[in-house]
């Protein structure tokens, strides 16, 4: 770290001496332009100019020797780390069946299409720039599709209603493609003030969006484990237990509820602390039915409904997380900090 002194010039304006060494690296010279990015936590980041208003992130991968599994992970990977243009190289000639598993895998990733695909090339290219995102309303739309997916998993379970399961197995991989894309603006903006500019949010909220992002995403892969006992024949719910695991369920959904209105709809921090008070209530009454369980008549029913209490538990597990980064988020906005 080095020092410098500021002065003032010409009784209007404070300056301050560059490290020779940085400008040299970068071609700074008397005349250059530099950027420069406030932070509210009092910090000022300097960055030569670069005009980023055509700049793409690109690759190129050889996919010659990957198995169709490996392909699919590869290409949602790069969606994510934020490459605008990727280019899949196969110098023995892509078959039919690999340019189908582009475009499939593509389908999934909001804003990624299948520019051109040739013997030997198939080139993906990003649609969206981040100028017509907002992290924010992403993750209220993934919210609402967790919240709606867990309530009609339990349903579906509950009622054997196998329609209404598939249904929710079927929007999984809607809640996959909300988060892939709240991870790819929040990794870009990692490492690109510019992105962070176009997002019109500072890191610390793009952190929090991705955060409670990341524990809807995992109920929502609770919600189709819940769903897909409705499709096994061999499982059932046992009718005395209904009624406790639907408002069991119900109690896990509004602690995520609770909590994520402070992150996303400014509720104040008392809606965090409820949100722990009743994660630990529901915790005991968990506890409570589990031990019943031990005493069942049939094993495998009370095997199931195991099952289901420790997805019950682990969405409210969740919404602890959400009130926890919650609470941090209102403590780091606080006058007394400042």
């Amino acid at each position: 770290m080095e020092t410098r002194k500021v002065q003032l010039s010409g009784g209007t304006t404070y300056t301050v001496s560059l490290p020779k060494s940085w400008a040299q690296e970068h071609g700074i010279d008397a005349g250059s332009t530099l950027s420069l990015y406030p932070n509210r936590d009092g910090s000022l980041l300097i960055e030569p100019e670069i005009d980023r208003s055509t700049e793409t992130w690109s690759t190129t991968v050889d996919i010659s020797t990957d198995s169709d599994s490996a392909i699919r992970q590869r290409i949602q990977a790069l969606h994510v780390v934020g490459f605008d243009s990727v280019t899949l190289v196969d110098k023995t000639g892509h078959s039919t069946d690999r340019r189908a598993l582009a475009e499939d895998t593509v389908a999934d990733l909001s804003g990624f299409e299948l520019l051109e695909a040739s013997d030997t090339r198939i080139r993906l290219t990003n649609l969206i720039d981040a100028e017509n995102v907002d992290v924010r309303k992403l993750a209220l739309r993934l919210r609402l599709v967790m919240l709606g997916m867990h309530r009609d998993a339990v349903n579906a379970v509950l009622d054997d209603d196998e329609t209404l399961a598939q249904r929710v197995i079927n929007r999984d991989s809607e809640a996959d493609k909300l988060f892939a894309m709240i991870t790819r603006h929040f990794r870009r903006a990692l490492t690109n003030l510019h992105e962070v500019e176009k997002l019109e949010s500072d890191r610390d909220e793009l952190f929090e969006y991705y955060y409670v992002s990341r524990q809807f995403e995992r109920i929502a892969d609770h919600a189709e484990k819940i769903a897909q006992f409705t499709l096994d024949p061999e499982i059932s719910i046992p009718s005395p237990f209904d009624d406790r695991i639907d408002r069991l369920s119900a109690s896990s959904r509004q602690v995520v509820d609770s909590a994520a209105d402070v992150i996303l709809a400014d509720a104040g921090i008392e809606a965090a602390y409820t949100a722990l008070t009743e994660r630990d209530k529901l915790t005991t009454d968990l506890a409570e039915l589990d031990r019943e369980l031990y005493t069942h008549d049939d094993p495998a029913e009370a095997y199931v409904v195991g099952l289901l209490l420790d997805s019950i538990r682990r969405t409210a597990e969740y919404g602890g997380n959400v009130a926890s980064i919650a609470i941090q988020q209102v403590t780091r906005d606080c006058e007394c900090l400042r």
